[in-house]
């Protein structure tokens, strides 16, 4: 096993531990995987970075369930990884195809990603990634009417679920905060929930987007499950007990290297 594998097992499972526990100090996690606390201190604070716990002095705990981090944050937090993944999805996603896609930064990566291509015709409730696509002229880009949340250019409301109701397309593209050890998918905001739930009921196709960091991160609002999905983007591999989910349901696994 190389030491970015260790590296990131060991990450993993101090995220379980401090879901289980709600606070472990630096020393007690030292203890636990017999390494020194400024071994720890590094875990702690790049899971911090990545929204996964929270940092406290000498120790770390829960993050909040109730609210996402800030835009400007979610955009820098595992750059490289998004951008891995939106190109794993753009080589899966044809020309001529018709699309929705939501709401967060990897999303908006995937948009970027896909400029190359042609023809598509697009759906998305992303003020973000409707200016990213206009770039192509050949695209067909529709952006749902709703409620604009101003801070990260989201749109919403029972008018966005409505305008999603009246399509059917080929592969719907979401984003997620957070991906619970059941394969349950959360977020942070219903209204965002529901244009989510609308985009998975009506594409023949659904690619889920999540970096390592949403594995086990706690949100409030149940989007659905992994069983809802074709195919899980990634940039590492899930821990085991999702790894299962997925592969009782079929659901591919793409982890972008």
């Amino acid at each position: 096993m190389s030491d970015t594998q260790s590296n990131e097992q060991r990450q993993q499972r101090i995220v379980e531990l401090v879901g289980k526990q709600g606070f472990l100090t630096i020393e007690a996690l030292a203890r636990e995987f017999g390494v020194t606390v400024q071994t720890i201190r590094r875990d702690v604070n790049l899971l911090a970075s990545e929204g996964r716990i929270l940092r406290y002095r000498g120790g770390a705990g829960l993050t909040s369930s109730i609210e996402n981090m800030e835009y400007h944050r979610r955009q820098v937090v595992n750059l490289d990884a998004k951008q891995r993944i939106a190109t794993n999805v753009a080589v899966d996603v044809p020309d001529n195809a018709s699309l929705f896609i939501n709401i967060g930064t990897t999303t908006e990566q995937t948009a970027r990603a896909l400029l190359a291509h042609r023809h598509l015709q697009v759906i998305t409730n992303n003020i973000n990634v409707a200016r990213i696509l206009s770039e192509n002229s050949n695209f067909t880009i529709v952006m749902a009417g709703g409620k604009v949340r101003n801070r990260d250019g989201a749109v919403t409301g029972q008018s966005t679920v409505n305008m999603f109701e009246q399509f059917q397309v080929d592969i719907g593209i979401i984003g997620i905060s957070g991906i619970d050890r059941d394969g349950g998918l959360y977020d942070f905001d219903l209204d965002e929930v529901l244009c989510a739930q609308t985009i998975i009921r009506n594409s023949r196709r659904v690619f889920l987007l999540a970096d390592h960091s949403k594995f086990g991160r706690p949100a409030l609002v149940k989007v659905g499950n992994l069983r809802d999905v074709t195919a899980l983007y990634t940039d590492a591999p899930p821990p085991g007990r999702i790894a299962a989910i997925m592969q009782e349901a079929n659901v591919t696994l793409e982890i972008a290297r």
